[in-house]
């Protein structure tokens, strides 16, 4: 892969590296902070379809920053990120089903990491160009909040690392 197409290339994004971006990024959100890149009622696109008033009643300050504003969390500091229960992981808005515990796996990049969707209709991509970078958003299919973004650099079959935030899932332990 040339460096012009890895996403965590600086190639042809000025002089900030890809850290730096990050960090400058991170350090503006937070709880209460997000990008200006929300997540908009559907319309009647998603099967789960409310208003952001709703949203906003119905989630967490944390969450709904997450899922509803796209927003991040800091790394290292999610509830699953070394979690190793065996389980389903469901979408914290809507409850979807998204990701098996058995394709989880430690990326190092302090986000709960992913080898695949639980199914490939359970979640969306969304070409995402924030920051002034080139990433793929992952959203829940049923009610199309933000659950984080994928990779081309993942260990499975696929090569895909699903890098979640673990604001937006909730785990259902199996057993």
């Amino acid at each position: 892969m040339s460096t012009a197409s890895c996403p965590l290339s600086s190639g042809g994004l000025g002089a900030m590296g890809f850290a730096e971006r990050f960090r400058a990024a991170a350090r503006n959100m937070g709880p209460g902070r997000h990008v200006d890149r929300a997540v908009t009622s559907s319309g009647g696109t998603y099967e789960v379809d409310k208003s952001d008033e709703q949203w906003r009643e119905e989630l967490e300050p944390e969450r709904y920053a997450v899922l509803r504003k796209a927003g991040t969390e800091p790394p290292f500091t999610g509830a699953y990120t070394h979690d190793k229960r065996d389980g389903d992981y469901s979408c914290g808005a809507c409850g979807a089903r998204l990701f098996d515990a058995s394709t989880k796996y430690d990326s190092g990049t302090g986000w709960p990491s992913f080898t695949e969707p639980a199914t490939r209709d359970a979640v969306e991509l969304v070409e995402d160009r924030a920051y002034g970078m080139m990433r793929t958003e992952v959203r829940c299919a049923r009610c199309g909040s933000h659950l984080g973004h994928v990779f081309p650099d993942g260990p499975g079959a696929s090569g895909e690392r699903y890098c979640m935030n673990s604001a937006s899932l909730d785990l259902e332990p199996r057993g």
